[in-house]
């Protein structure tokens, strides 16, 4: 009897040891815009990798990097996740918000995720040159930038296999179809499964 409790025990340690909480923390792209609900990218990834894992979306539709830096502590507090996914940056281009100011708000993210023992990880973002080339360059720049210097996973622009097949993306020519969801998901996990599993990442 004893042995058998010792034996449960030690099972139970083992699965808390490899399970992982990870916290989305994104825009439209990732609060599943447009499509129905269940059926978005992150709803995707949890059913992938099933109970072993929990995944906590709390991306907001519209979001930008300061939005998201405002409600991080909260909810690192909340849920005390070990991955921080950040696929925020997207409307402060669109809307030309400063560059320098979003890059400020993305490396105190990935310090204050840090701080409180969670690893981040950056989602590389592209936006059309509605301001030009100069300001869409530079803001494309700024991802895998910030993730050489900070040492920091990037999950490169997750469209780049989208953006150019119309079936893909809704009329607003901005955001993914549902058919698109699992590409996504395909993207991001070739990652974060490894990262999970306590290996090297995979170049996304």
């Amino acid at each position: 009897m004893i042995r058998c409790c010792i034996a449960l025990i030690l099972s139970l340690v083992l699965l808390t040891a490899h399970s992982a909480t990870l916290l989305v923390l994104g825009d439209s792209i990732s609060a599943g815009y447009g499509i129905d609900a269940g059926k978005g990218w992150v709803d995707l990834m949890q059913h992938q990798l099933g109970d072993e894992h929990r995944v906590i979306n709390a991306s907001i539709s519209g979001d930008t990097t300061g939005g998201g830096l405002s409600r991080l502590d909260t909810l690192i507090d909340e849920h005390q996740p070990d991955f921080v996914l950040i696929e925020l940056g997207g409307n402060d281009g669109l809307r030309g918000y400063p560059i320098p100011r979003m890059e400020q708000n993305l490396r105190a993210m990935i310090d204050l995720s840090r701080a409180n023992d969670s690893q981040p990880i950056l989602f590389g973002m592209q936006i059309p040159p509605n301001y030009g080339k100069r300001y869409s360059d530079q803001f494309a720049n700024v991802f895998p930038k910030l993730a050489a210097q900070e040492n920091v996973p990037l999950i490169s622009f997750m469209f780049e296999d989208i953006a150019t097949d119309q079936a893909l993306i809704q009329a607003d020519g901005i955001h993914p179809t549902e058919t698109a969801q699992p590409l996504i998901v395909e993207h991001a996990m070739r990652l974060l499964l490894p990262l999970l599993n306590g290996e090297a990442p995979c170049d996304p």
